[in-house]
């Protein structure tokens, strides 16, 4: 196990030097690290340093950890990598008032979301030509710390469309975005 900080340069660097003397492929790179600082302000009222706080960790951070990691999924000749979104930061989705997410206006953590879709699509384009898949997935209102374990759904069922995603073959989909087998992709719906 590697200890890495996503927001920290060094860090991930040191541990991507670290998992090199381990092996030189990675199959696959899941960015899962997230956080929602600031609590429930209202977007006219949300603190510019609790949102560049969130975006170095939501945003920043997968790009920092995706580069650092590259080379290795390079290697393995069909890498898989697995932005761990959420639909808070589909647009579609804030935009319809019968979504059950409508109702979370959350700033930062729902642009920061909406930033890291953007980023899985840039990567995937330019990644596809080396066999490498980039998708994001939404694993739900999952009990973790960043809710304080109020989320109706468990660890086990929000990694499972991570998994899902992790493992795909060759032919499978990339650019993305997945619920539990859902996909809604950029040109059919707005994330």
């Amino acid at each position: 196990m590697l200890a890495l900080d996503v927001t920290d340069d060094a860090n991930v660097k040191a541990a991507a030097v670290a998992y090199g003397k381990t092996g030189d492929t990675l199959d696959v790179l899941v960015n899962n690290a997230g956080v929602a600082t600031g609590g429930y302000a209202v977007p006219s009222e949300a603190s510019l340093d609790d949102m560049r706080a969130v975006y170095e960790v939501n945003v920043f951070g997968p790009v920092r950890v995706t580069h650092a990691f590259l080379p290795f999924l390079s290697k393995a000749g069909q890498g898989r990598i697995v932005m761990m979104s959420s639909s808070l930061g589909s647009i579609a989705e804030q935009l319809d008032m019968t979504s059950g997410t409508y109702g979370v206006n959350l700033l930062g953590y729902n642009s920061s979301k909406s930033a890291l879709n953007m980023i899985t699509v840039s990567l995937a384009k330019e990644l596809a030509a080396h066999g490498i898949k980039v998708n994001a997935a939404n694993p739900g209102y999952v009990a973790t710390d960043l809710n304080k374990h109020q989320g109706y759904r468990t660890v086990e069922q929000g990694a499972a469309i991570a998994v899902h995603l992790a493992t795909l073959g060759p032919m499978g989909p990339t650019a993305g975005f997945f619920n539990d087998g859902t996909e809604a992709t950029i040109g059919r719906h707005a994330w």
